[in-house]
Parts: structure tokens; sequence; C-alpha cells
């Protein structure tokens, strides 16, 4: 694949970054996920601005040159033969020698990745998908709030936790906080619906605050919608009448199984369809229950109507 260090477009094996960059030595960066819709990124505006505030809490001296940046994402995809991609932007610290810093990072390093977007799959969004609870634990920032950096471990290790557990190809991780408040899943943020109400974990559990996130709580109070950020507990989520995970990537994704750390599966909500016994009042009061995860499974439809208003407004960014 063709890449860009420094907004020069080359091939991977060619770009070259300093092993005394502090970006490798002590995780001092930080990167954007998003993808383009019709050869533009989507809402790459919030990401740079994200993306410097990081910096600037950092000592990074970076800021970013958005038309530069739409430049270089539009050779990138025409090098590597994409009509629209999966892009990753990271800006590293640059070469700080062995040691603390002592200043400033005055010349960071910008690269952008790019990869084919993954299948679309039609049957992840009508079905959803199952959303494991951990044993791992959302570690705590380590500043104020959650940055999107190059530091990435414990999210790692949530990964290795759920691919040795018995979860369902595909199936997401979900972290809870030290205090077991609600926090995130490995690669995406979390809402639930309950009674008409819509909710996300707040900032202040320690989860990353993430641009979709952002963005869909906007389009659902424009919809009418009431939506909450708060402190949330599992049961809560067992007694949710919707759930779905927002990401750059993959958008709005419904969850329609929850999994408990014992591999105990429950059916989110009231469910669609045929083979249904448990509605989610039983859920509601129950830390726990079982029913056959694979029947009559189906996104709910707040998620649907969210989807449905998240997709327009990418068209409407181009």
């Amino acid at each position: 694949m063709k890449v860009a260090l420094g907004g020069i477009v080359m091939d991977a094996g060619q770009a070259v970054i300093s092993i005394y960059d502090h970006g490798f030595l002590y995780g001092l960066g930080l990167f954007e996920t998003f993808r383009t819709y019709g050869g533009r990124a989507y809402l790459l505006e919030r990401h740079l601005r994200r993306l410097e505030a990081g910096c600037l809490s950092l000592g990074i001296r970076y800021k970013a040159d958005q038309t530069a940046l739409e430049a270089s994402i539009a050779k990138l995809l025409q090098a590597n033969e994409l009509k629209d991609g999966y892009v990753r932007l990271t800006v590293t610290a640059g070469d700080g020698g062995l040691g603390l810093p002592v200043g400033d990072y005055e010349q960071p390093q910008e690269l952008i990745l790019m990869k084919a977007l993954p299948p679309y799959q039609a049957a992840l969004y009508e079905h959803g998908r199952e959303l494991r609870l951990l044993h791992t634990k959302r570690n705590t920032p380590e500043g104020e709030i959650r940055l999107k950096s190059l530091h990435y471990m414990n999210n790692i290790i949530a990964k290795r936790e759920l691919a040795a557990s018995d979860a369902s190809p595909g199936a997401e991780g979900l972290m809870l906080s030290g205090d077991g408040l609600l926090t995130e899943g490995i690669v995406s943020n979390l809402f639930f619906a309950q009674d008409g109400i819509i909710r996300t974990p707040a900032v202040d559990t320690g989860i990353l605050p993430g641009i979709t996130r952002e963005r869909v709580l906007e389009l659902a109070r424009a919809a009418g919608f009431q939506a909450e950020e708060g402190h949330y507990s599992w049961n809560q989520l067992l007694g949710a009448d919707e759930i779905w995970l927002t990401g750059s990537v993959q958008e709005l994704v419904p969850v329609t199984r929850l999994s408990g750390t014992d591999g105990t599966r429950v059916q989110v909500g009231k469910g669609t369809g045929a083979g249904i016994g448990v509605g989610y009042e039983s859920a509601r009061n129950a830390a726990r229950f079982e029913v056959d995860a694979e029947a009559g499974t189906a996104a709910g439809p707040i998620t649907r109507q969210l989807l449905k208003a998240y997709r327009s407004d990418t068209m409407r960014s181009k």
C-alpha cells in the first residue's frame, strides 16, 4: 500500500521514522481513524480539532493543514486504487533523543495510512452483533480526558481477552470502569435506549469522546429524542430496549445479544419474530437470564432511524 509521510506519497516500505521518535519510545503521539464517502473524509474538521487539542496538551507543536491533508487523502485513494478507504492519520512527537522531554516537541511527524474498507455486511446492521462484558477494566485517562493516543495497551489486553472467550465471531468487548460503570467497547462508543430515552456513558467515566458519538447525539436531539450522558450499570444495560455501538468506520451497529463474563447470553429488548420467550421487563429485574441468542433478533426502530439519519448526513457532507 501507498502511505503519506510528511505530505509525500510513497510505498509503505519506504516510510522511515527515527528509532528516537518519542512516539516509539514513550507512546507520545495521537491518531485519528475515519473513512471517506465519495472520496471525501467525513467529519474531518472535527477529527483534526480533537487531534490538535490533544497535541497541545502533550506539548506537540502540530497544526493541521486540512486542505493539504484532503489532497494527500485523494492522492492515496488514487495510488491505492480505492474509491473510498479506511484512513488513519497519526502524529508522533518526533525525534526527542533518549530520555524524557525537557520542552515541547517542535518537529512532529505526520503519517497517513490507508486500507480498503471492510466488506459491507447487510446482516450486521439488520441482526446486530454480540456485546461481551469483559473482566478487563477501562483504565483511567492519563490526563483530564482520554486521548486517542499511541499508548493502546488497555485496548489490546481487552482484545486478547475477547479473542480467548467463547464470544461469537465479530463480537465486540465491553469494559467497565474501576467503579463498575459502563464505559465503552474496545473500538467503539456505547449507546442504549430505554423507555424512549437515549443514554450513553459520560466522558468522565474515562471513555474516548468519540467523533461519531458526538454526531449521533446531535442527530438524536435534532430528531426530537431525549438524549442523556451519565453513569450507568451493567444491570441497566440488561434492561435496555435497544443497544448500539458507534465508530467512524462501521457507523452505528446494533447490539442484539449481550453476554456476561461467564458466557451467559441475553437477548436485547423485546426482540422481534418467533422464538423469543423473555422480554426486557424480566431482564430489568435480573442480573442475567438465558434465551436463544439467535432467535428473532433484529435492530430496533431507534437504531434504524439514527443509522438512516447518519448515512443521510454523510451524503450531504460530500
